[in-house]
Protein backbone atom coordinates (compact mmCIF):
# COMPACT_ATOMS: atom_id res chain seq x y z
CA UNK A 1 0.00 0.00 0.00
CA UNK A 2 1.50 3.32 -1.09
CA UNK A 3 1.30 6.59 0.89
CA UNK A 4 -1.75 7.98 -0.96
CA UNK A 5 -3.69 4.72 -0.51
CA UNK A 6 -2.74 4.68 3.18
CA UNK A 7 -4.05 8.23 3.68
CA UNK A 8 -7.29 7.39 1.82
CA UNK A 9 -7.70 4.27 3.95
CA UNK A 10 -7.22 6.26 7.14
CA UNK A 11 -9.69 8.98 6.12
CA UNK A 12 -12.38 6.46 5.12
CA UNK A 13 -12.47 4.96 8.62
CA UNK A 14 -15.44 6.43 10.57
CA UNK A 15 -13.39 6.85 13.73
CA UNK A 16 -10.70 8.78 11.82
CA UNK A 17 -13.28 11.05 10.14
CA UNK A 18 -14.72 11.79 13.58
CA UNK A 19 -11.24 12.56 14.90
CA UNK A 20 -10.55 15.01 12.07
CA UNK A 21 -13.93 16.65 12.61
CA UNK A 22 -13.28 16.94 16.34
CA UNK A 23 -9.85 18.46 15.72
CA UNK A 24 -11.14 21.19 13.39
CA UNK A 25 -14.08 21.76 15.72
CA UNK A 26 -11.70 22.22 18.65
CA UNK A 27 -9.74 24.94 16.83
CA UNK A 28 -13.00 26.52 15.55
CA UNK A 29 -12.30 26.02 11.84
CA UNK A 30 -15.13 25.20 9.45
CA UNK A 31 -13.63 22.56 7.16
CA UNK A 32 -15.69 23.30 4.03
CA UNK A 33 -15.15 27.05 4.22
CA UNK A 34 -11.46 26.69 5.06
CA UNK A 35 -10.57 24.42 2.15
CA UNK A 36 -12.66 26.48 -0.28
CA UNK A 37 -10.64 29.53 0.76
CA UNK A 38 -7.34 27.65 0.42
CA UNK A 39 -8.20 26.47 -3.11
CA UNK A 40 -9.15 30.01 -4.15
CA UNK A 41 -5.98 31.47 -2.62
CA UNK A 42 -3.75 28.91 -4.37
CA UNK A 43 -5.42 29.48 -7.74
CA UNK A 44 -5.06 33.22 -7.13
CA UNK A 45 -1.31 32.82 -6.56
CA UNK A 46 -0.96 30.97 -9.86
CA UNK A 47 -2.77 33.78 -11.69
CA UNK A 48 -0.80 36.50 -9.88
CA UNK A 49 2.51 34.81 -10.66
CA UNK A 50 1.81 35.16 -14.36
CA UNK A 51 0.25 38.63 -14.05
CA UNK A 52 3.39 39.85 -12.28
CA UNK A 53 5.63 38.34 -15.00
CA UNK A 54 7.07 35.90 -12.45
CA UNK A 55 8.26 38.76 -10.24
CA UNK A 56 9.32 36.88 -7.10
CA UNK A 57 9.17 40.02 -4.98
CA UNK A 58 5.44 40.52 -5.66
CA UNK A 59 4.71 36.83 -5.17
CA UNK A 60 6.62 36.70 -1.87
CA UNK A 61 4.82 39.78 -0.57
CA UNK A 62 1.45 38.31 -1.54
CA UNK A 63 2.31 35.04 0.21
CA UNK A 64 3.26 37.04 3.30
CA UNK A 65 -0.06 38.92 3.10
CA UNK A 66 -1.92 35.63 2.82
CA UNK A 67 -0.02 34.00 5.69
CA UNK A 68 -0.74 36.91 8.01
CA UNK A 69 -4.39 37.05 6.87
CA UNK A 70 -4.90 33.31 7.44
CA UNK A 71 -3.37 33.60 10.91
CA UNK A 72 -5.65 36.54 11.72
CA UNK A 73 -8.63 34.53 10.43
CA UNK A 74 -7.71 31.73 12.83
CA UNK A 75 -7.47 34.19 15.75
CA UNK A 76 -10.85 35.77 15.01
CA UNK A 77 -12.44 32.31 14.71
CA UNK A 78 -11.58 31.71 18.39
CA UNK A 79 -13.63 34.69 19.61
CA UNK A 80 -17.25 33.89 20.53
CA UNK A 81 -20.15 35.54 18.65
CA UNK A 82 -21.39 37.02 21.93
CA UNK A 83 -18.10 38.89 22.25
CA UNK A 84 -18.49 40.30 18.73
CA UNK A 85 -21.99 41.35 19.68
CA UNK A 86 -20.69 43.35 22.66
CA UNK A 87 -17.93 44.93 20.57
CA UNK A 88 -20.10 45.92 17.61
CA UNK A 89 -21.06 49.53 18.65
CA UNK A 90 -17.49 50.36 19.66
CA UNK A 91 -15.97 48.99 16.45
CA UNK A 92 -18.41 51.10 14.41
CA UNK A 93 -17.70 54.23 16.49
CA UNK A 94 -13.93 53.74 16.17
CA UNK A 95 -14.29 53.27 12.40
CA UNK A 96 -16.25 56.51 11.98
CA UNK A 97 -13.67 58.41 14.06
CA UNK A 98 -10.90 57.03 11.85
CA UNK A 99 -12.82 58.06 8.71
CA UNK A 100 -13.11 61.60 10.07
CA UNK A 101 -9.38 61.55 10.86
CA UNK A 102 -8.70 60.60 7.23
CA UNK A 103 -10.54 63.74 6.09
CA UNK A 104 -8.37 65.85 8.40
CA UNK A 105 -4.93 64.26 8.15
CA UNK A 106 -5.15 61.35 5.74
CA UNK A 107 -2.29 60.13 3.56
CA UNK A 108 -2.76 61.00 -0.13
CA UNK A 109 -1.87 58.42 -2.76
CA UNK A 110 -2.93 58.20 -6.43
CA UNK A 111 -5.22 61.19 -6.04
CA UNK A 112 -7.15 59.77 -3.09
CA UNK A 113 -6.99 60.64 0.60
CA UNK A 114 -7.92 57.23 2.00
CA UNK A 115 -5.19 56.14 4.41
CA UNK A 116 -3.92 57.00 7.87
CA UNK A 117 -0.15 56.90 8.32
CA UNK A 118 0.47 54.93 11.52
CA UNK A 119 4.24 54.85 11.14
CA UNK A 120 4.88 51.18 10.48
CA UNK A 121 2.06 50.90 7.94
CA UNK A 122 -0.78 52.76 6.23
CA UNK A 123 -4.26 51.95 7.53
CA UNK A 124 -7.43 52.27 5.43
CA UNK A 125 -10.42 52.78 7.79
CA UNK A 126 -13.02 52.20 5.06
CA UNK A 127 -11.97 48.54 4.97
CA UNK A 128 -12.92 48.19 8.63
CA UNK A 129 -16.34 49.67 7.93
CA UNK A 130 -17.16 46.80 5.55
CA UNK A 131 -17.50 44.72 8.73
CA UNK A 132 -18.38 47.42 11.25
CA UNK A 133 -21.61 48.44 9.50
CA UNK A 134 -23.12 44.91 9.31
CA UNK A 135 -21.99 44.19 12.88
CA UNK A 136 -23.69 47.31 14.25
CA UNK A 137 -26.91 46.81 12.26
CA UNK A 138 -27.10 43.15 13.30
CA UNK A 139 -26.56 44.24 16.93
CA UNK A 140 -29.25 46.93 16.57
CA UNK A 141 -31.91 44.64 15.08
CA UNK A 142 -31.09 41.92 17.62
CA UNK A 143 -31.79 44.39 20.44
CA UNK A 144 -35.01 45.94 19.09
CA UNK A 145 -36.29 42.70 17.53
CA UNK A 146 -37.83 42.27 14.10
CA UNK A 147 -39.75 43.09 11.90
CA UNK A 148 -38.34 46.35 10.58
CA UNK A 149 -40.32 49.47 11.46
CA UNK A 150 -40.21 52.90 9.83
CA UNK A 151 -38.21 54.25 12.78
CA UNK A 152 -35.65 51.41 12.72
CA UNK A 153 -35.30 51.76 8.93
CA UNK A 154 -34.53 55.48 9.22
CA UNK A 155 -31.96 54.86 11.97
CA UNK A 156 -30.33 52.03 10.00
CA UNK A 157 -30.18 54.20 6.87
CA UNK A 158 -28.38 56.93 8.81
CA UNK A 159 -25.90 54.43 10.25
CA UNK A 160 -25.11 53.28 6.70
CA UNK A 161 -25.04 56.76 5.14
CA UNK A 162 -22.52 58.37 7.52
CA UNK A 163 -19.51 56.10 6.74
CA UNK A 164 -20.57 55.75 3.08
CA UNK A 165 -20.60 59.53 2.68
CA UNK A 166 -17.21 59.93 4.41
CA UNK A 167 -15.74 57.21 2.17
CA UNK A 168 -17.16 58.76 -1.02
CA UNK A 169 -15.55 62.06 -0.01
CA UNK A 170 -12.04 60.53 -0.04
CA UNK A 171 -12.93 59.92 -2.98
CA UNK A 172 -13.52 56.16 -3.08
CA UNK A 173 -16.83 55.51 -4.79
CA UNK A 174 -16.22 51.78 -5.21
CA UNK A 175 -15.74 51.15 -1.50
CA UNK A 176 -18.63 53.50 -0.67
CA UNK A 177 -20.89 51.36 -2.87
CA UNK A 178 -19.70 48.24 -1.05
CA UNK A 179 -20.45 49.86 2.33
CA UNK A 180 -23.99 50.61 1.18
CA UNK A 181 -24.30 47.04 -0.12
CA UNK A 182 -22.99 45.64 3.18
CA UNK A 183 -25.54 47.61 5.19
CA UNK A 184 -28.31 47.04 2.67
CA UNK A 185 -27.75 43.28 2.82
CA UNK A 186 -28.51 43.32 6.56
CA UNK A 187 -31.77 45.14 5.83
CA UNK A 188 -32.68 42.56 3.18
CA UNK A 189 -32.03 39.64 5.53
CA UNK A 190 -33.94 41.48 8.27
CA UNK A 191 -37.05 41.42 6.08
CA UNK A 192 -37.06 44.74 4.26
CA UNK A 193 -40.05 44.90 1.91
CA UNK A 194 -39.21 44.46 -1.77
CA UNK A 195 -41.64 47.28 -2.52
CA UNK A 196 -39.37 49.62 -0.56
CA UNK A 197 -36.33 48.28 -2.40
CA UNK A 198 -37.98 48.86 -5.78
CA UNK A 199 -39.15 52.28 -4.62
CA UNK A 200 -35.64 53.25 -3.61
CA UNK A 201 -34.30 52.02 -6.94
CA UNK A 202 -36.87 54.08 -8.80
CA UNK A 203 -36.04 57.16 -6.73
CA UNK A 204 -32.33 56.66 -7.43
CA UNK A 205 -33.01 56.40 -11.16
CA UNK A 206 -35.15 59.52 -11.22
CA UNK A 207 -32.60 61.52 -9.24
CA UNK A 208 -29.67 60.38 -11.44
CA UNK A 209 -29.42 63.75 -13.28
CA UNK A 210 -29.07 65.53 -9.91
CA UNK A 211 -26.52 63.02 -8.57
CA UNK A 212 -24.51 63.44 -11.78
CA UNK A 213 -23.46 66.95 -10.71
CA UNK A 214 -22.02 65.63 -7.43
CA UNK A 215 -19.69 63.15 -9.15
CA UNK A 216 -16.01 63.92 -9.65
CA UNK A 217 -14.89 64.45 -13.23
CA UNK A 218 -13.05 61.10 -13.39
CA UNK A 219 -16.18 59.35 -12.10
CA UNK A 220 -18.27 60.94 -14.85
CA UNK A 221 -15.72 59.78 -17.40
CA UNK A 222 -16.01 56.23 -16.09
CA UNK A 223 -19.78 56.26 -16.55
CA UNK A 224 -19.49 57.70 -20.08
CA UNK A 225 -16.78 55.15 -20.91
CA UNK A 226 -19.03 52.34 -19.64
CA UNK A 227 -21.79 53.49 -21.99
CA UNK A 228 -19.40 53.86 -24.95
CA UNK A 229 -15.81 52.59 -24.45
CA UNK A 230 -14.91 53.55 -28.02
CA UNK A 231 -15.46 57.27 -27.45
CA UNK A 232 -11.90 57.62 -26.10
CA UNK A 233 -10.02 54.37 -26.85
CA UNK A 234 -6.56 55.73 -25.99
CA UNK A 235 -7.46 57.28 -22.63
CA UNK A 236 -10.61 56.71 -20.55
CA UNK A 237 -11.73 53.70 -22.62
CA UNK A 238 -8.30 52.09 -22.81
CA UNK A 239 -8.62 49.90 -19.68
CA UNK A 240 -11.89 48.23 -20.57
CA UNK A 241 -11.01 47.79 -24.26
CA UNK A 242 -7.74 46.02 -23.42
CA UNK A 243 -9.52 43.93 -20.78
CA UNK A 244 -12.11 42.71 -23.30
CA UNK A 245 -9.36 41.92 -25.81
CA UNK A 246 -7.54 39.84 -23.19
CA UNK A 247 -10.64 37.88 -22.14
CA UNK A 248 -11.85 37.38 -25.71
CA UNK A 249 -8.47 36.19 -26.97
CA UNK A 250 -8.40 33.46 -24.31
CA UNK A 251 -11.19 31.54 -26.01
CA UNK A 252 -12.41 28.34 -24.39
CA UNK A 253 -9.21 26.87 -22.94
CA UNK A 254 -6.96 29.95 -22.89
CA UNK A 255 -3.47 30.57 -24.21
CA UNK A 256 -1.84 28.71 -21.33
CA UNK A 257 -0.21 29.76 -18.09
CA UNK A 258 2.49 32.46 -18.58
CA UNK A 259 1.51 32.80 -22.25
CA UNK A 260 -0.76 35.81 -21.97
CA UNK A 261 0.28 38.71 -24.19
CA UNK A 262 -1.93 41.55 -22.92
CA UNK A 263 -0.37 41.57 -19.45
CA UNK A 264 3.16 40.43 -20.36
CA UNK A 265 3.47 43.10 -23.05
CA UNK A 266 1.92 45.70 -20.72
CA UNK A 267 -1.15 46.41 -22.84
CA UNK A 268 -3.45 45.56 -19.91
CA UNK A 269 -3.27 48.18 -17.11
CA UNK A 270 -3.51 47.22 -13.42
CA UNK A 271 -3.07 43.58 -14.37
CA UNK A 272 -2.01 42.50 -10.86
CA UNK A 273 -4.85 44.32 -9.07
CA UNK A 274 -8.18 45.51 -10.48
CA UNK A 275 -7.93 43.74 -13.87
CA UNK A 276 -6.38 40.45 -12.80
CA UNK A 277 -9.53 38.55 -13.86
CA UNK A 278 -8.69 39.49 -17.45
CA UNK A 279 -5.34 37.70 -17.00
CA UNK A 280 -7.22 34.59 -15.88
CA UNK A 281 -9.55 34.81 -18.88
CA UNK A 282 -6.68 35.19 -21.35
CA UNK A 283 -4.46 32.40 -20.00
CA UNK A 284 -7.03 29.90 -18.73
CA UNK A 285 -9.95 30.79 -21.01
CA UNK A 286 -13.62 30.24 -20.26
CA UNK A 287 -12.82 27.02 -18.39
CA UNK A 288 -10.44 28.75 -15.97
CA UNK A 289 -12.83 31.66 -15.45
CA UNK A 290 -15.69 29.27 -14.63
CA UNK A 291 -13.46 27.39 -12.16
CA UNK A 292 -12.50 30.66 -10.47
CA UNK A 293 -16.13 31.80 -10.21
CA UNK A 294 -17.10 28.34 -8.90
CA UNK A 295 -14.57 28.68 -6.07
CA UNK A 296 -16.00 32.09 -5.21
CA UNK A 297 -19.54 30.70 -5.21
CA UNK A 298 -18.52 27.74 -3.01
CA UNK A 299 -17.45 30.23 -0.35
CA UNK A 300 -20.62 32.30 -0.75
CA UNK A 301 -22.93 29.27 -0.53
CA UNK A 302 -21.13 27.98 2.56
CA UNK A 303 -21.55 31.40 4.12
CA UNK A 304 -25.29 31.33 3.41
CA UNK A 305 -25.48 27.83 4.90
CA UNK A 306 -23.87 29.15 8.08
CA UNK A 307 -26.31 32.09 8.12
CA UNK A 308 -29.35 29.81 7.73
CA UNK A 309 -28.21 27.62 10.63
CA UNK A 310 -27.18 30.48 12.93
CA UNK A 311 -28.77 30.50 16.38
CA UNK A 312 -29.98 34.06 16.82
CA UNK A 313 -30.81 37.25 14.96
CA UNK A 314 -27.37 38.81 15.42
CA UNK A 315 -25.36 35.90 14.02
CA UNK A 316 -27.88 35.18 11.26
CA UNK A 317 -27.90 38.77 9.97
CA UNK A 318 -24.12 39.14 10.30
CA UNK A 319 -23.30 35.86 8.54
CA UNK A 320 -25.76 36.61 5.75
CA UNK A 321 -24.35 40.10 5.24
CA UNK A 322 -20.73 38.89 5.18
CA UNK A 323 -21.61 36.28 2.55
CA UNK A 324 -23.60 38.66 0.35
CA UNK A 325 -20.97 41.41 0.62
CA UNK A 326 -18.27 38.96 -0.48
CA UNK A 327 -20.45 38.01 -3.45
CA UNK A 328 -20.90 41.69 -4.34
CA UNK A 329 -17.12 42.26 -4.12
CA UNK A 330 -16.19 39.73 -6.79
CA UNK A 331 -19.35 40.32 -8.84
CA UNK A 332 -18.60 44.04 -9.18
CA UNK A 333 -14.95 43.39 -10.05
CA UNK A 334 -15.75 40.77 -12.69
CA UNK A 335 -18.59 42.95 -13.97
CA UNK A 336 -16.34 45.96 -14.52
CA UNK A 337 -13.56 43.87 -16.09
CA UNK A 338 -15.98 42.31 -18.57
CA UNK A 339 -17.69 45.64 -19.32
CA UNK A 340 -21.15 44.99 -17.88
CA UNK A 341 -20.53 47.47 -15.02
CA UNK A 342 -18.65 50.80 -14.85
CA UNK A 343 -15.04 50.73 -13.62
CA UNK A 344 -15.06 51.61 -9.90
CA UNK A 345 -11.59 50.50 -8.81
CA UNK A 346 -12.30 47.41 -6.69
CA UNK A 347 -9.82 44.50 -6.43
CA UNK A 348 -10.77 40.87 -7.01
CA UNK A 349 -10.94 39.48 -3.45
CA UNK A 350 -8.19 37.01 -2.45
CA UNK A 351 -6.75 37.10 -5.98
CA UNK A 352 -5.63 40.69 -6.63
CA UNK A 353 -2.31 41.82 -5.19
CA UNK A 354 -2.64 43.71 -1.90
CA UNK A 355 -2.94 43.25 1.84
CA UNK A 356 -5.60 45.58 3.30
CA UNK A 357 -8.61 44.12 1.50
CA UNK A 358 -7.38 40.56 2.03
CA UNK A 359 -6.98 41.11 5.77
CA UNK A 360 -10.53 42.45 6.10
CA UNK A 361 -11.96 39.52 4.11
CA UNK A 362 -10.10 36.96 6.23
CA UNK A 363 -11.33 38.62 9.42
CA UNK A 364 -14.89 38.29 8.10
CA UNK A 365 -14.28 34.61 7.33
CA UNK A 366 -12.93 34.16 10.86
CA UNK A 367 -16.20 35.58 12.18
CA UNK A 368 -18.17 33.19 9.93
CA UNK A 369 -16.21 30.25 11.32
CA UNK A 370 -16.80 31.47 14.85
CA UNK A 371 -20.55 31.61 14.23
CA UNK A 372 -20.59 28.08 12.80
CA UNK A 373 -18.26 26.27 15.21
CA UNK A 374 -19.51 27.92 18.41
CA UNK A 375 -23.06 27.12 17.33
CA UNK A 376 -22.11 23.45 17.12
CA UNK A 377 -20.54 23.57 20.57
CA UNK A 378 -23.74 24.99 22.03
CA UNK A 379 -25.95 22.37 20.44
CA UNK A 380 -23.96 19.32 21.54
Amino acid sequence: MNLIELIQHKIKKPENRMAYHTFFQAIHIDVVLFFSIILLVLFGLVILDSAANENLSILEKQMLHMSVALFVMFLFAQITPSTYQRWSPWIYLAGVIFLIAVQIAGHINKGGQRWLNLGLFHFQPSEVMKLAIPMLLAWYFHRIHLPITTRSLVIASLLISIPAFLTAKQPDLGTAILLIAAGGSVLLFAGLSWRLVLGFGTLLTVSAPILWHFLHEYQRQRVLTFLNPGRDPLDSGYHIIQSKIAIGSGGFFGKGWLNGTQSHLHFLPEHTTDFIFAVCGEEFGLVGSVILITLFMAIVLRGFYIAINAQDTYTRLLAGSISLTFFMSFFINIGMVTGILPVVGLPLPLVSYGGSSMLTIMVSFGILMSIQTHRKLLTT
